[in-house]
């Protein structure tokens, strides 16, 4: 995508009202692009030398079936402005992902009862909807992330063919990984992953190193622990994000990273399960903290210090309850 983000594609178009096969072609063609109307018969894309293309393909279709369409490149300079004509693209992949987080959902609770090659067979399909549906998220949509937790669950429900066991030893991880383990997971981490990453390193094992990867197709290496990926070690279990995994291996009782755990659920999952207050605040901060940071260690970075806050915060609130307890008489 062009690093110009003020300039934007503008598809103008006319179609003639018969054949109606052509009007309802060109708008499936435009919900494929990714395209967003921003009036009638007036549709844009974000700049880049393929959707140039795209639109310029389009609109041959459109003249070659007598319509009119012209394909122009614009600045937004009064009645839309970038953050809102962003927040359109936003909006519409996040309605897609949110049908296909339901459909993953659905699929996850009736695995048990099926047939591995039905389940397999149908987790490729949803897995091959969510890449169409990235194909066109130019700006990152934040359903993407529950999507992607529930595939990798669904994925870990798939009875895998012994060429595909994890490559790391039972013996070199009884339940979490040694000391010093290089961590693995996907690239632009958000909640989820930078929670599990805090856990990790504030809990599990201070000596962590994180590596990120683009997930499709990665093969770990040996004593690489994966985290919140397709077939990972340790990713969703059921309805169960990556931290509520992580934390349920460790045995630790501690009501503040329970706390913790019920919100990230609840933010990652989206499905309301805890109604914890504290969501929306946190995923105000989380997105803001990856707005502004492209890296992903800077987001581990700022992360660790948020939920070390939230941590503190939450430790606090149970000691005064308790001693408010401990006050009555």
């Amino acid at each position: 995508m062009d690093d110009d983000a003020s300039a934007w594609l503008l598809l103008i178009h006319q179609i003639p009202p018969k054949p109606d096969y052509l009007r309802v072609k060109i708008w499936r063609r435009l919900q494929v692009l990714g395209a967003v109307a921003v009036k009638n018969s007036v549709y844009v894309l974000p700049p880049g030398a393929e959707t140039l293309e795209d639109f310029q393909w389009l609109a041959r279709e459109i003249r070659d079936g007598g319509g009119e369409a012209l394909v122009c490149e614009a600045r937004l300079l009064d009645g839309l402005d970038e953050g809102e004509a962003r927040q359109l693209f936003v909006a519409a992949r996040d309605a897609d992902y949110a049908q296909l987080a339901g459909d993953a959902r659905e699929l996850l609770q009736a695995a048990g009862q099926m047939a591995n090659d039905e389940l397999r067979a149908r987790l490729t399909r949803l897995a091959k909807r969510r890449e169409r549906i990235g194909a066109i998220d130019f700006f990152a949509a934040p359903g993407a992330e529950a999507v992607d937790g529930l595939l990798a669950a669904l994925g870990n429900a798939v009875a895998q063919p012994p060429e595909e066991v994890v490559p790391m030893l039972a013996s070199e991880r009884p339940s979490l990984a040694p000391a010093g383990t290089m961590w693995v997971t996907r690239r632009d981490v958000r909640v989820d992953r930078i929670a599990s990453a805090w856990l990790i390193r504030r809990f599990i094992d201070p000596e962590a190193r994180f590596k990120f990867v683009v997930a499709r197709g990665y093969r770990p290496k040996r004593h690489e622990c994966r985290f919140d990926m397709f077939e990972a070690e340790f990713t969703h279990e059921g309805d169960r994000c990556t931290f509520e995994v992580l934390l349920g291996r460790t045995g630790m009782e501690d009501a503040a990273l329970s706390g913790i755990a019920e919100i990230v659920h609840d933010l990652d999952l989206k499905d309301g399960k805890f109604g914890r207050d504290e969501a929306a605040g946190l995923e105000r901060l989380i997105d803001g903290l990856c707005l502004t940071n492209d890296d992903d260690e800077a987001r581990l970075a700022q992360g660790n210090a948020l939920f070390d806050g939230l941590y503190a915060a939450l430790r606090n609130n149970r000691g005064r309850e308790q001693r408010k307890k401990e006050a009555r008489p």
